[in-house]
């Protein structure tokens, strides 16, 4: 493809996936808060914006922030000056009123919008193991999704507006209250006088086992909490996912305790490292012993 390609964000995850692109032979230029992050992509074949706007007269620009009010402060210098890009693809995990702020915002500057909200660790995307899921317009999907299909293994259309938006956050609900679900039948084992190792170890050979509890499993024996997704950020994503639950009167009785275990490990100090880290809480609370804490 020959369309010119911007990025804005090159944390953990948008390093990973603009890398991807870089490797695929897609020149990027590169837009980040703090520049040094995205200079680290250069020697991959990026350039530098100086400025947001200097994406401004982009073909695509990708977009991956962290929360729904980064979302509206990247796109407010994206668009400050008289030139705008042809389509944004917003791969964060934002809200669907601010989903939906951002693409009425586009339009007014006639500007295509896709929400490709992105599933897996950075570890995972630079693997090429993500998945993205996308909505909006079908024609500017079709458009874009040579270029999500370079970042992930697939890249699927939910249908229009904002719906991607909920497919991302009932997929996040899921997973913390899957993590929380391993943390405590590893806690009853290991309390139980079996060792934690061996107990994933079983785990893994069963029907049950997954590809990521596998990969997992070294840092959660070694209480490795090294963040790929802190606590700080699930606890975001709960806030958004039980706030739509609230919006249409679906009880999630399960995730809104996990919601409070969530709470607790922040309140633990574990708010930076990985959310694995809700064993902490867990172990605590069946007093077991003090682990050696996060590694460095």
């Amino acid at each position: 493809m020959s369309m010119t390609l911007g990025w804005i964000g090159a944390g953990r995850m948008g390093s990973a996936m603009a890398g991807r692109l870089l490797d695929a032979g897609h020149p990027v230029r590169i837009w980040n808060r703090t520049r040094a992050k995205a200079e680290a992509l250069v020697e991959r074949g990026a350039t530098v914006a100086d400025t947001v706007a200097d994406l401004a007269d982009r073909d695509v620009v990708f977009v991956m922030v962290s929360t729904s009010d980064d979302l509206r402060e990247v796109l407010r210098g994206l668009y400050a000056g008289d030139q705008a890009p042809g389509t944004v693809v917003d791969c964060s995990t934002v809200s669907a009123e601010a989903s939906a702020e951002a693409r009425a915002e586009s339009a007014k500057r006639g500007v295509r919008f896709i929400a490709a909200p992105v599933s897996g660790n950075p570890h995972v995307v630079a693997a090429g193991g993500a998945s993205l899921v996308a909505s909006g317009d079908r024609e500017t999907f079709d458009l874009v999704r040579p270029l999500l299909a370079t970042i992930g293994r697939a890249a699927v259309y939910a249908g229009p507006g904002e719906v991607s938006r909920l497919v991302k956050l009932c997929h996040n609900l899921y997973l913390g209250m899957m993590v929380e679900s391993l943390v405590e039948v590893v806690t009853l084992a290991e309390k139980g006088g079996v060792d934690r190792a061996a107990f994933l170890e079983f785990l893994n050979g069963t029907v049950l086992a997954s590809d990521w509890v596998r990969k997992r499993t070294p840092d959660l024996v070694e209480r490795d909490w090294r963040p790929t997704f802190t606590t700080e950020l699930l606890r975001k994503d709960f806030d958004l996912g039980l706030g739509a639950a609230r919006a249409s009167e679906v009880p999630m009785p399960v995730a809104s305790l996990v919601h409070q275990l969530i709470q607790a490990a922040i309140g633990r100090g574990h708010r930076d490292d990985d959310f694995l880290a809700l064993y902490e809480v867990q172990a605590a609370n069946a007093g077991l012993p003090e682990g050696p804490g996060q590694e460095t």
